[in-house]
């Protein structure tokens, strides 16, 4: 029994120790990983769409900006070498000349009809004549051309001004996860929340733990990934995510964690990374947030400060609070030595009560006694008698 108190009792506090652990996934949910050393690199420019909208917001800018000026100069310079072949730049005073652009005197004006032609914003000053088939087939690849750089360009932009990155900000975890008894099982919790009012549609969590491993055959696997239950087979994990919520995982013999301690847990070094998934209600595009938590973070012994309180006609979610946490009493041994101390005790309760069965088959032997002799052909308390014993000559 002294084992077993000392089991449930918290040990003595400790302060955490720092560690110089790289993050795998940062708390704003960057994945620290670059890749490196890519030779073949021309299968981003087979893809070269997502290649433009996954490029940073400058360079983006820059893209978007050369392909319209390039192609406007391009097309500015083959309708200045029509003009300048056909002699049009040589007749500019002859009125009896016809040209194949009307007012083109030079490469300026060359540039300003392309873009007119381009953009179809037509001012009427300059416009193309009957009497150039060149400039007409000219005219057609232009206007093709144009309104496929146009929708790809268009195109690119417009996906990268609605992607759902910036709403990943108002997804907010807790700045720590904690350990503490659920239920009478130890679980590992973090707090997740949405700061805005448009909520996150079919929200789902998931966590993983980042630790690197050996295996059997001597096989060193660095970052091993491994998946945290946070309610799968129950549907916990699928979230109506309009107040914050905390999201345990019960450290069951299935956890990494069912043979850690608090003493182990602290020795250890490990990443948890969650990520939180659902579609924006208001754009229906889906949204991905993430962080982490490394050991240090990992706070045994603590719960989650309520945040919601109920108001005059409608619930309110201090926010203020979100992030903090209380000390509870909390076994400090693992969850499976916690699991076999209350196995333990609950076996002894169960011997130390006596059994009314066991009171009744006593009861049966006493009146076996007194009425020996009497019915020695029955059965009695569900089994044979025993043989009699032979009469003596």
């Amino acid at each position: 029994m002294a084992q077993e108190n000392a089991a449930f009792s918290p040990g003595p506090e400790e302060p955490p120790r720092r560690r110089g652990r790289q993050r795998y996934v940062e708390k704003d949910g960057r994945c620290n990983v670059q890749q490196g050393n890519v030779r073949e690199t021309y299968r981003y420019l087979t893809d070269l769409f997502t290649t433009l909208v996954d490029l940073q917001w400058r360079l983006s800018l820059l893209f978007f900006v050369l392909a319209y000026a390039l192609t406007w100069l391009f097309f500015g310079a083959i309708w200045w070498l029509i003009a300048y072949g056909r002699g049009d730049l040589e007749h500019l005073e002859d009125t009896a000349w016809t040209p194949c652009v009307n007012n083109l005197n030079g490469f300026v004006a060359a540039f300003l009809f392309s873009i007119e032609t381009e953009t179809t914003i037509g001012y009427g000053h300059r416009v193309i004549t009957d009497q150039c088939p060149e400039g007409i087939v000219l005219l057609l690849l232009q206007a093709i051309l144009g309104s496929m750089v146009n929708a790809f360009m268009v195109g690119c932009m417009f996906v990268k001004i609605s992607q759902p990155n910036k709403r990943a900000a108002t997804l907010v975890f807790s700045s720590n996860a904690v350990v503490s008894l659920r239920d009478g099982r130890l679980c590992l919790m973090f707090r997740v929340g949405d700061l805005r009012s448009s909520h996150i549609v079919e929200a789902s969590i998931r966590a993983k733990l980042i630790r690197s491993r050996q295996t059997l055959e001597g096989e060193f696997i660095p970052l091993h990934q491994t998946d945290l239950s946070v309610g799968f087979d129950t549907g916990d994990d699928r979230l109506f995510l309009v107040s914050p919520l905390v999201i345990s995982h019960e450290i069951d013999a299935a956890s990494p964690f069912w043979e850690a301690s608090r003493r182990a847990l602290e020795r250890d070094d490990f990443e948890i990374v969650v990520i939180l998934e659902g579609m924006v209600e208001a754009t229906g595009m889906t949204c991905q947030a993430r962080s982490s938590y490394l050991v240090d973070e990992v706070l045994w012994g603590h719960r989650f400060t309520s945040v919601l309180t109920l108001e005059d006609g409608f619930y309110e979610v201090d926010y203020a609070s979100f992030h903090q946490t209380f000390e509870v009493p909390t076994p400090s041994c693992s969850a499976r030595e916690l699991a076999e101390a209350a196995a333990r005790l609950d076996a002894h309760l169960y011997w130390s009560i006596p059994s009314r069965l066991d009171e009744k088959v006593e009861e049966e032997g006493a009146g076996e006694g007194a009425s020996e002799g009497a019915g020695a052909d029955k059965e009695q308390n569900g089994c044979l008698p025993p043989p009699e014993s032979e009469s003596k000559v």
